[in-house]
């Protein structure tokens, strides 16, 4: 009754169709998005059939004996519809699991999509991890969210930030300027942490091209409109996620990145969507909480969300 098969790009169009139609399907399930990375992940998604019908899709890369969902996306795991029943899903991951056990898999590492993200209640995979793969929680990290029909009012130190920026003329408009904001954030995170984005200049072009209605900058400029901070926005169903924020020294000292999401919050999202989501405060797997970085999210209204990663061996389900 139930079928489980590997992807492959001639099935493209189809997946793509069900992740329109799907209680947890983003644009970064799309596989215009999944596979601008293909070169660094050996690609194992998987197509779940029911009654000969797609019922689900398991967005997976593989490495050696280990299944990932998947190690190129924030979140993941199981993408369903609405009509998805925790019964049927329970008998899916005892078939995936059957699947994955005969290919050679020892380890399966699951990143399920955060609740927030949901259209409609979705959980029944975190059900089946417990008492069909008898997985583990293996990591937690903590992003900060808000609610934009319940806005909270700023925190004394994010407000103070908005009148500074006020009084210097700063101002934020959206912008198109990928390049110029690029910049502003690679030597921020060249300087602070000696790296680089996870996306380069050329792979955030290609990316928006392709998702120009989902893929969002917006941008401070001081009172000579030379941008000093921005923000990428990943604009979803319900959820509208910040993707990278970086200011300039300049934009720094002059509360360019408070004044830019009191506009963001307040005239441009509010009401307009489910939840703000500001992203992961935590480094080394959920072990290290960045106080400055989750204070500065908090001082905006943002409250914890979890994003978990659970692991299992698949062999310990079937035998």
């Amino acid at each position: 009754m139930i079928e489980v098969k590997q992807y492959t790009q001639k099935q493209a169009q189809e997946w793509n169709d069900f992740i329109e139609q799907s209680r947890q399907g983003t644009f970064l399930f799309n596989r215009s998005y999944m596979d601008y990375h293909a070169d660094r992940f050996q690609d194992a998604s998987l197509m779940i059939y029911r009654k000969e019908q797609l019922y689900a899709l398991l967005p997976a890369n593989r490495l050696g004996d280990t299944l990932y969902s998947h190690q190129g996306l924030t979140y993941g795991g199981l993408i369903t519809k609405k009509q998805a029943t925790t019964a049927e899903i329970c008998e899916v991951f005892i078939r995936i699991n059957e699947y994955l056990y005969h290919s050679g898999v020892q380890r399966v590492i699951y990143k399920p999509t955060p609740w927030i993200y949901h259209c409609y209640p979705a959980e029944e995979d975190l059900y089946a991890l417990t008492y069909i793969c008898h997985a583990q929680l293996t990591s937690r990290d903590i992003s900060s969210t808000i609610p934009l029909d319940s806005l909270m009012t700023f925190g004394k130190d994010r407000r103070r930030g908005v009148r500074k920026a006020t009084r210097a003329g700063v101002t934020v408009r959206e912008s198109k300027d990928l390049a110029t904001f690029w910049d502003i954030l690679d030597k921020n995170l060249t300087n602070k942490y000696a790296t680089h984005p996870v996306h380069s200049l050329e792979e955030l072009t290609l990316l928006h091209s392709r998702f120009p209605n989902s893929i969002r900058l917006f941008m401070a400029f001081n009172d000579k409109g030379i941008a000093i901070g921005g923000t990428i926005i990943y604009e979803m169903p319900q959820v509208v996620h910040t993707q990278y924020i970086s200011a300039s020294t300049e934009g720094k000292r002059l509360g360019a990145i408070d004044l830019l999401f009191d506009y963001i919050l307040n005239d441009v999202y509010a009401n307009r969507k489910g939840f703000f989501d500001f992203g992961k405060s935590t480094e080394e797997e959920g072990k290290i909480l960045n106080t400055t970085l989750i204070f500065q999210k908090e001082g905006f209204g943002g409250r914890g969300v979890c994003y978990d990663c659970y692991t299992w061996e698949p062999r310990s389900v079937i035998e």
